[in-house]
């Protein structure tokens, strides 16, 4: 759980009126020395990571996941050279949902 935007300023703000050091701010209100020094880079809290993907190529897992259906994901791993964990990701901002087709076709 993080702390409320409006405390971290008023703990800025009253170390900056009194001229506190971060260790005296830090003890005064009971918060570590590196959540201050981390709240004068930035206030705000980092809502969300925004990292592409770099090492699986999502063209190449759409052509893999079109010629390999039913394919799970360990072998699309060893497939494209990644982890599994990885291929999830991957597929879920494909918007690819993982179900497999039980049904047998017969020849005709």
């Amino acid at each position: 759980m993080s702390y409320s935007i409006d405390f971290r300023r008023k703990v800025l703000s009253v170390g900056q009126s009194e001229g506190l050091t971060i260790t005296e701010v830090a003890a005064r209100f009971c918060i570590g020395i590196v959540t201050v020094v981390r709240w004068l880079k930035r206030v705000d809290p980092i809502e969300k990571r925004h990292k592409p993907a770099i090492k699986i190529d999502i063209v190449e897992l759409a052509r893999d996941i079109r010629a390999f259906p039913d394919a799970y994901h360990y072998e699309r791993a060893q497939h494209l050279r990644a982890s599994r964990s990885g291929i999830g990701h991957a597929m879920q901002r494909l918007g690819v949902t993982y179900k497999k087709t039980f049904s047998i076709q017969r020849p005709a």
